[in-house]
């Protein structure tokens, strides 16, 4: 694949993470922002991938995109009890904003001083059977996403029994 297309898309996955993030802090409803929060993770996904961190791009996509978000939402949804606890007050904090804005500063200086070498975009991504043997290996990401797995388990739990009427507890 060449330059150009390695540009563009880190562009176009840069725009749609940066939009996504803002569109969730800015959004008055709790499930429209995990629903934001869901298009960021697979905008970072897709960053991984273009950069060739095909391990990450994937515990992106499978572990934050496809259950974290989805845990928030259905989290969400148990908790809420009323459509009026969906809607969020809109705050503002002059100490938040000061600091984002020295963030950016950091940022915008950091980025100003290098120029990153771009990585070569890989030809082909592993198929299925690369990716099975990649996963059940003896150092492969098996055990990683039983770790996963189970910490999603016990926060599945734990809002189950945070959603439960007080006199139950």
């Amino acid at each position: 694949m060449s330059d150009m297309f390695v540009t563009v898309s880190t562009v176009a996955l840069g725009i749609v993470v940066l939009g996504s993030a803002v569109m969730m802090l800015a959004s008055r409803n709790v499930v429209h922002a995990a629903y934001w929060l869901l298009a960021l993770s697979l905008g970072a996904a897709g960053l991984f991938a273009v950069l060739q961190a095909t391990y990450l791009a994937l515990v992106q996509l499978l572990v934050y995109a496809g259950a974290v978000a989805i845990l928030n939402i259905f989290t969400i949804m148990i908790t809420l009890r009323r459509r009026e606890d969906a809607v969020r007050e809109r705050e503002f904090s002059v100490p938040a904003a000061a600091l984002a804005l020295v963030f950016f500063g950091v940022v915008a200086y950091a980025v100003s001083q290098g120029v990153p070498a771009a990585a070569p975009v890989p030809q082909t991504f592993p198929g299925i059977a690369e990716f099975g043997a990649m996963l059940f290996s003896v150092d492969g990401w098996a055990l990683p996403f039983e770790i996963a797995s189970l910490v999603l388990t016990a926060a599945l739990v734990a809002a189950v029994w945070w959603s439960r009427e007080e006199e139950a507890r």
